[in-house]
């Protein structure tokens, strides 16, 4: 399967916008829409190259909030100079693509506040249908045809055929590509080029979030919802380890706690169990992978390691994203040890370490299966994420 890239499009003057710099360097909320709608993109699932177009005389500024955006360390995103024209700025972005990318998302900057789940959407379904997609919203007034002259109305349109297109736009790199190709006419939008040259396009679910900003009263509306915490990112994931009972006398940590007289797991760590299903759990919500594939299995080290260090370490990488925790719920399973003695000072000793609410509970299997035998402990995470509340910034 190939590759998936994002074109970014910032190059816009937004006249309308009654601002003198362009309207994606227009700061909402304490920074520029292009960082707003940077950092949607790197939200999602997958990982995408990104390249994003600007007017030539703000590339030096836009590097620089790339180089400030969370998540955008070590990511492939080129900054471009842009056209006169939306068509132009695509046609321009498409000559920096990989050879492997396959489908291609058009993103407008003036768009900031899209959630990254639209993203995921449009490039799920461009692979399945092999086809043109955009997100889309139902018409809900009453749309009439006018004599444009006159201002006399010449017919009521009915709505029921009819949707608002949003962006990103999807498609198929070879097919957007075709449809570049001597291309003279100005279209409003990829789909509209796209289906001028055959590429079939359909419409899924937008959302409300993705307006456009394109007036002074857009952006207003913009800053409320944001004051309002409307924007707030939630994700929720979940995480399960398994660890066996030691052959030696190594001793028992779990959920944090040392558990004197109690036997240890094995492990290339300490064994917590609790520790690492909470880890893979804020890894999974934050779509980082999980806690083998970030830490390793047997990574020197993080021999015999607490399970303090590796929730810190996962902190440390969400905090690089704009996430927080918002609460973590754990279920563990197991004859022994017997959670409830130490559930109030384990759920503390977390909280105090993930700056969040933490829930504890243990459970048996009444004799069913490794850890009904005796063999071992199993622990079951869910986190809940959030982004972070910050100032303003620079960008």
């Amino acid at each position: 399967m190939g590759r998936l890239a994002v074109l970014l499009l910032a190059a816009g003057n937004g006249v309308r916008l009654e601002r003198s710099e362009p309207k994606a360097f227009v700061h909402l909320g304490g920074k520029s829409m292009l960082r707003h709608a940077l950092e949607g993109v790197l939200r999602m699932r997958e990982m995408a190259q990104i390249v994003v177009t600007v007017p030539i005389s703000y590339e030096a500024l836009a590097r620089e909030i790339v180089r400030n955006t969370p998540g955008a360390e070590g990511r492939q995103i080129t900054v471009v100079a842009g056209g006169a024209t939306r068509q132009q700025s695509v046609r321009a972005s498409l000559q920096h693509l990989d050879d492997d990318i396959e489908v291609v998302l058009v993103h407008d900057a003036a768009r900031p506040l899209t959630p990254p789940m639209v993203f995921d959407a449009i490039a799920a379904t461009v692979r399945e249908t092999r086809g043109g997609v955009v997100p889309g919203l139902p018409v809900v007034n009453t749309i009439k045809r006018v004599d444009v002259d006159e201002g006399v109305v010449l017919e009521t349109v009915s709505r029921d055929e009819l949707v608002s297109v949003q962006t990103p736009q999807g498609f198929l790199r070879e097919d957007l590509v075709r449809a570049h190709i001597d291309q003279d006419v100005d279209f409003t939008d990829d789909a509209a080029l796209a289906a001028s040259v055959g590429v079939p396009v359909r419409v899924i679910a937008g959302d409300q979030m993705a307006f456009k900003v394109t007036t002074a009263w857009d952006l207003r509306r913009a800053e409320q919802l944001m004051a309002a915490g409307a924007l707030e990112t939630i994700r929720v994931g979940s995480g399960t380890d398994v660890h066996a009972f030691a052959e030696d006398d190594r001793p028992l940590w779990l959920a944090g706690l040392l558990w004197e007289g109690e036997r240890g797991l094995a492990g290339h760590s300490d064994g917590d169990a609790v520790s690492h299903a909470i880890c893979d759990a804020m890894l999974s919500a934050a779509r980082l992978g999980t806690i083998g594939e970030v830490f390793g299995t047997d990574d020197p080290r993080f021999e015999n390691a607490r399970g303090e260090v590796f929730l810190r370490a996962t902190l440390a990488q969400l905090k690089g994203l704009g996430l927080e925790v918002g609460n973590v719920s754990v279920q563990v399973v197991g004859n022994r040890p017997v959670i409830a003695k130490r559930r109030r000072e384990a759920e503390e000793h977390l909280a105090g370490i993930l700056g969040a609410t933490v829930s504890i509970a243990g459970t048996t299997t009444d004799t069913l299966g490794f850890t009904g035998r005796g063999e071992g402990i199993a622990a079951i995470a869910t986190a809940l994420l959030h982004s972070r509340t910050e100032g303003p910034v620079s960008t």
